[in-house]
């Protein structure tokens, strides 16, 4: 894993170099293991790059030295690959990295931004289909060029460059500081929320109201996952269970706007002169990270695998829900003010309860994004497409069936994350190994997880999840997302604790001197 550091609470940052080493030893074993099924690697044509997407970076554009730790990423898909080598005629996944996650710098940020946005949240959203949240790039970017000195003097002396994990890879491996490729791709840039998804350019707007002037001389995770599990079609849609989970459905050529808490965004463009394909996505924060929390904070699990195995032993949480809000909740709430909780609890609820209900957390979120998205499409999904670490755990991918009520289908090989960005890289323009039109792939073989309970069960467990949503809704005091101003209640316990011991003591001053009065007057 990649280490994590915490300098602050709420803050999380990964060192740049260490991701970017990460990668040289990744293509270093790759070619190691080419070697040994006799390829050559000069039949190398292209390296498929996969990456956190909202991750930020900012780097000294002379000296090749990041001015500042990366910033916030999203969730990837846990141990899926970022580099994946496309030789010809075939596709081999590398090593790679988790995300940096849960960092929380940013909310003042938001609030000021979101004074400054004209129509604030729905003018950002029909520009770039996200919400204005501490999720995207152009925030992190705004932090950062607010708060640290390096970055400032850099900008002044026009040596920054600002960019995604891809960018930074990119960058680095075309030669740095010697004349390295600053560039990005359509999926990445339309996470930095500074990105018109109409136009496919940089809004010069957004960028304005960010005070950022960029000049940016690839497909992010989600999107290379979507296109490793083949959802070319409108309407097919794929879940990434790694640290946080990731719901896409293609919409094709339509660019279609949620009306249930969804973001649009760009899936793939495979290509300068190809259409670009749009998807619906929601976004869950924490899936994979609640086992490490079971593991590192809490000491329920020694092992991530171990959870299975405690799950097995019950097979029921006992009534236990777990809401693992750690940093808000995000779609299809968009809710900054929820914490975790868990509730429910008996006597009788031990260790195993609480891992199952950790796995049903992860279910329950999945169904609250697909309810969205099948209201949002019109057209209920047959089925769910999986992929990513999380999926190998059988208990979770029963669990994820009968609270979808629909099967679930995972490839034999789960991280389609390195498989669709050497599937990319293969079929870009000027490389051409192979084709990805419908009729020229192959099928993949699937492992079908079929619902095992029936319906009223499944909603009555539902139903119940969602009234413990509900209550984790509202620890956190924010300022109001909409229009940026702060809330007035957010002071009224204190206010009433000061004016109500005004009043006391004035009371009991007034109380005091009648009681002095009148004790003058019997003496007297």
């Amino acid at each position: 894993e990649i280490k994590q550091e915490f300098p602050r609470e709420g803050w999380v940052e990964q060192d740049p170099k260490e991701i970017l080493q990460s990668v040289y030893e990744c293509i270093e074993k790759t070619c190691e293991k080419l070697g040994q099924l006799n390829i050559d690697i000069s039949n190398i044509k292209a390296i498929g790059v996969s990456n956190q997407r909202e991750t930020t970076v900012v780097w000294d554009k002379l000296t090749g030295e990041p001015l500042y730790n990366a910033v916030a990423a999203p969730v990837s898909p846990g141990p899926s690959d970022p580099v994946a080598v496309a030789p010809s005629g075939s596709s081999v996944p590398a090593a790679g990295t988790p995300s940096v996650w849960l960092d929380l710098r940013t909310q003042s940020t938001v609030e000021n931004l979101s004074k400054r946005i004209p129509g604030n949240n729905n003018f950002v959203k029909s520009k770039t289909g996200l919400p204005l949240s501490t999720y995207f790039s152009a925030v992190k970017l705004r932090w950062l060029l607010d708060n640290v000195r390096k970055v400032q003097r850099a900008v002044e002396e026009d040596r920054a460059l600002f960019g995604t994990i891809d960018s930074w890879l990119i960058w680095s491996l075309t030669g740095g500081a010697n004349g390295g490729v600053h560039c990005t791709d359509v999926t990445n840039a339309s996470r930095t929320m500074l990105f018109n998804i109409h136009s496919l350019e940089w809004d010069k707007e957004l960028c304005d109201v960010v005070y950022c002037h960029l000049c940016f001389q690839c497909l992010g995770d989600q999107s290379a996952a979507l296109v490793g599990q083949m959802c070319f079609q409108d309407g097919q849609a794929k879940n990434t269970y790694g640290t946080g989970c990731f719901l896409l459905c293609n919409t094709g050529r339509k660019c279609v706007f949620s009306e249930h808490g969804l973001l649009t965004t760009v899936a793939y463009k495979l290509g300068r002169d190809k259409p670009v394909y749009y998807a619906l996505e929601g976004s869950v924060a924490i899936a994979g990270a609640v086992i490490r929390w079971l593991r590192d904070n809490l000491g329920i699990i020694k092992t991530s695998e171990e959870i299975e195995k405690l799950a097995k032993e019950v097979g029921t949480s006992y009534g236990c829900y777990f809401v693992p809000a750690f940093s808000g909740l995000y779609a299809p709430y968009w809710e900054p003010s929820a914490r975790g909780i868990i509730c429910g609890l008996t006597q009788f609820t031990n260790k195993c309860h609480i891992a199952f209900a950790a796995l049903e957390a992860v279910c329950f979120q999945t169904r609250e994004i697909l309810d969205a998205m099948n209201r949002d499409c019109g057209i209920p999904l047959s089925h769910l497409q999986v992929d990513g670490g999380m999926t190998n755990n059988k208990i979770l991918m029963q669990l994820q069936a009968d609270i979808l009520y629909i099967p679930v289908v995972k490839p034999s090989m789960p991280e389609t994350t390195a498989l669709g960005a050497a599937m990319a890289a293969g079929a870009a323009e000027g490389v051409g190994v192979w084709s990805l039109e419908p009729e020229d792939l192959s099928a993949v073989t699937m492992e079908r997880f079929e619902p095992q309970i029936n319906a009223e069960e499944s909603e009555i467990r539902y139903s119940t999840w969602k009234k413990a949503v509900m209550k984790s809704v509202g620890w956190v005091t924010t300022q109001s997302s909409e229009s940026g101003d702060p809330s007035i209640f957010c002071s009224l316990p204190l206010g009433f604790f000061i004016v109500s011991s005004m009043v006391m003591l004035i009371g009991a001053r007034y109380i005091s001197g009648q009681l002095l009065f009148k004790l003058d007057n019997f003496i007297s």
